[in-house]
């Protein structure tokens, strides 16, 4: 499955980090497995668990600008590594074990250093709506979950009125006047 995702990631432009499982089996190479993922994904799948130095350079090596500014300073910017993943010319690659939660806390600080946070505008509302059905009582109930702005009650979407807003955890709820992304 993983050439399909591969496809749809690419075919809608969404950056990719990508993490290698089962490090810790037999007759696992690292370096194999990663020439080989650049074989069938991308050359500019790069080993982010390399040394600085190494690292960087293979980094420059994905795209000409980086490359140049790379040999005048010899250094790779934060700022241009975020731009590089945003804009699928590099994918950063980690390696490790996720049973015995190895390599899984470089990851997440990877996704958190090298990715640029979204800001949605404050006056657009957004949601997903994943669920609708009925409760006890008969009133219609529909779960989503906000991506950007906020919604309140009293307020109108489309021609339905929001007459309350509950934030569930399992089965018990809390009535809230309202409810922000996230």
């Amino acid at each position: 499955h993983t050439a399909t995702l591969w496809k749809l990631l690419e075919e809608y432009g969404i950056p990719v980090f990508l993490f290698i499982n089962k490090m810790d089996q037999n007759g696992v190479s690292k370096e194999a497995l990663l020439e080989e993922i650049k074989k069938k994904l991308s050359e500019n799948c790069i080993d982010f668990t390399a040394e600085k130095e190494e690292l960087e350079e293979a980094v420059a090596m994905c795209r000409e600008d980086v490359l140049e500014s790379y040999l005048e300073t010899a250094v790779v910017e934060k700022e241009q590594l975020q731009d590089m993943i945003a804009g699928r010319d590099l994918f950063p690659c980690y390696f490790g074990c996720a049973l015995k939660m190895e390599g899984i806390e470089a990851l997440l600080e990877g996704v958190d250093n090298y990715t640029i946070p979204y800001e949605a505008e404050e006056t657009s509302f957004g949601a997903r709506v994943f669920k609708i059905k009925r409760d006890d009582m008969g009133n219609r109930l529909t779960f989503l979950k906000v991506t950007s702005g906020t919604l309140r009650v009293k307020d109108v979407i489309g021609e339905e009125k929001i007459n309350q807003i509950r934030l569930y955890s399992g089965d018990k709820f809390q009535a809230v006047e309202e409810a922000g992304a996230g």
